[in-house]
């Protein structure tokens, strides 16, 4: 059902994709699936994507991490930089 949800929402080739805890309710190996397939519409469309999570293993795939405290920005971290190597998230 992920899957589809990401087809629905990259069908009209948007430039930006808001995804809020796409990995929330998955098993390790279908949250690995969906940000692969996240991670490769990315790289491959130029879409931004915005993911939403509360999950720290999550957030360190990104290239940036912006940490939002009641509403408001409390920091922002820089990620992996996925360009320098293979790109496979691993959940665990």
């Amino acid at each position: 059902m992920q899957r589809v949800a990401i087809a629905r929402a990259v069908v009209h080739s948007p430039s930006l994709v808001l995804a809020d805890e796409p990995t929330g309710n998955l098993d390790s190996s279908s949250g690995a699936s969906i940000l692969r397939l996240l991670s490769d519409l990315n790289r491959k469309t130029g879409i931004t994507m915005i993911l939403a999570t509360h999950s720290l293993e999550v957030a360190s795939l990104s290239d940036r991490v912006i940490h939002v405290r009641d509403g408001s920005v409390e920091k922002i971290e820089p990620g992996i930089d996925r360009f320098s190597e293979p790109y496979v998230p691993e959940i665990r």
